[in-house]
């Protein structure tokens, strides 16, 4: 018996009588003698919506049922009236008919097989089982978007065994008994039990995201239909702030960052200067001296290791130098040539609620005290 989401996928309310209803871990599996709610498989998550006065939360196919996890029970015999959450079955039908039309082009095209395809609540994932370059990669998405925007009508057969034996499809398994043949033509021909539109135009578009190394293949990430024009206003109002803040056009804005980012590192290479010179001359204000305890402001992790290395090399015993405030904490490093700071530092971090450590004559860490808790640390030593 071929069910009505495989009938007619635009089917979102239907009538029906209930055939069983037991308790479950979590709700009530009830059946259907009839159902437009598909189930979980092939890639695709299952339907939601209600079943009377109940709510569908999750379905799946047990061996030739269908079964539907509702929050309450239904006596069985009852007619009830069904709804299927239509706004995400027709979501779904989006993502996996652009899927569809991507993996076959990248068949037709590079002879990739689809060896993996997951749909999230955000992207769908296929996995490909040999590379793709950024150009093919480019090139699949402009065919796909060509063959959606030609509105191409969506075949749907159960070819017999016979024909089925000489048909050209893609199949992840073996198939035996009837099966079900979704076909794009001149994009796609897949043996697939989900839903999906019935013309090429109705998806609109299909936008891939990424394409990242996965195992001897890649990893494309894509949105179809409504996800992906909302993913595009979501980048188009990225940018539209960036271009506001920039004070550039909104096709300019990767030049004026990177203007920004050339300005900021040329910054960076002028303050790294000026802290060279504060940290030689703060360092020569310690020659000569012993177990010297210095606390500077605003100095970033490497910069306070950048200090104590000077200071450790003009002091005599070691250098302690602390970075920080008394309502956030301190960053602290200490060096010693040929010492071993590692029972000082455990020391500290016991006293100051501190953490910290690393070689015997160079150690690093935070505490949570105050400038005065730790001058009288360092003072009782």
């Amino acid at each position: 018996m071929k069910h009505l989401y495989e009938l007619d996928p635009y089917t979102k309310t239907f009538s029906a009588t209930v055939t069983g209803c037991t308790p479950a871990k979590q709700g009530y599996e009830v059946t259907l003698d009839q159902t437009a709610f598909y189930p979980e498989g092939g890639g695709q998550p299952y339907d939601l919506g209600t079943i009377g006065n109940v709510h569908v939360t999750a379905v799946h196919r047990r061996n030739q049922d269908i079964i539907h996890t509702c929050d309450g029970p239904l006596p069985v015999g009852q007619p009830v009236d069904c709804s299927i959450v239509w706004s995400r079955r027709f979501d779904l039908m989006q993502q996996h008919s652009g899927e569809h039309i991507v993996s076959g082009i990248a068949h037709q095209n590079y002879g990739c097989e689809n060896v993996g395809f997951h749909m999230g609540s955000d992207t769908i994932t296929i996995d490909f089982d040999r590379p793709l370059t950024k150009e093919q990669v480019q090139e699949i998405e402009q065919q796909a978007n060509q063959y959606i925007w030609e509105d191409h009508p969506v075949e749907i057969t159960y070819p017999s065994p016979e024909a089925l034996s000489v048909l050209s499809y893609r199949s992840k398994k073996e198939l035996s008994g009837e099966v079900r043949i979704v076909s794009f033509p001149g994009a796609d021909t897949c043996a697939c039990c989900g839903t999906h539109v019935s013309s090429s135009g109705q998806i609109g578009l299909v936008k891939l995201l990424s394409c990242q190394t996965f195992r001897n293949g890649v990893r494309i990430e894509l949105v179809c239909g409504q996800r992906a024009v909302n993913y595009l206003s979501h980048i188009y109002q990225q940018n539209h702030n960036i271009s506001t803040q920039l004070s550039a056009k909104p096709l300019e804005t990767a030049q004026a960052v990177t203007r920004l980012l050339d300005e900021t590192q040329q910054l960076k290479a002028k303050i790294a200067t000026l802290e060279e010179q504060i940290f030689q001359q703060l360092a020569q204000q310690y020659m000569g001296s012993t177990n010297p305890l210095l606390f500077v402001e605003g100095v970033s992790p490497d910069g306070l290791r950048h200090l104590c290395s000077k200071v450790t090399a003009l002091c005599s015993g070691r250098c302690a130098c602390f970075s920080g405030s008394d309502q956030t904490g301190y960053q602290y490093v200490m060096g010693e040539p040929n010492g071993n700071l590692r029972p000082l530092c455990t020391q500290l971090n016991q006293t100051l609620s501190g953490r910290g450590g690393g070689k015997p004559d160079f150690v690093q860490g935070a505490v949570s005290a105050t400038r005065r808790e730790i001058e009288s640390f360092f003072t009782a030593l």
